[in-house]
């Protein structure tokens, strides 16, 4: 088949999943993309399975963007797996960012 990989190799941003992402991709693609369909499997509301996907997706962009500092990625990572909210994540890296500065 053109262009496969050799099964060896996971892309990084799926590395950086766990395996109950894995299994939301899979049922997604079993469902055409219907998160409808999603929702019904779960047994939870279209939107609590748009907030996932969209949970999903900000894990994936995090993965796929390379952090040089390992406190910044770590704050990230936090705010993406709900472990910290979003504006306390982005007042910490704010405070970070002016202590490294000056």
């Amino acid at each position: 088949m053109k262009g496969a990989r050799p099964l060896d190799t996971i892309p990084v941003w799926m590395e950086a999943l766990e395996d109950e992402d894995v299994a939301f991709i899979r049922r997604f693609v079993l469902a055409s993309g219907s998160l409808k369909e999603m929702a019904a499997q779960y047994g939870v509301s279209y939107p609590t399975v748009r907030l996932r996907l969209d949970r999903l997706i900000q894990k994936i962009r995090l993965a796929e963007t390379t952090e040089a500092d390992p406190y910044v990625a770590l704050v990230k990572r936090l705010a993406v797996d709900d472990k910290l909210d979003f504006d306390t994540a982005k007042l910490l890296l704010n405070e970070y960012r002016k202590t490294k500065e000056g």
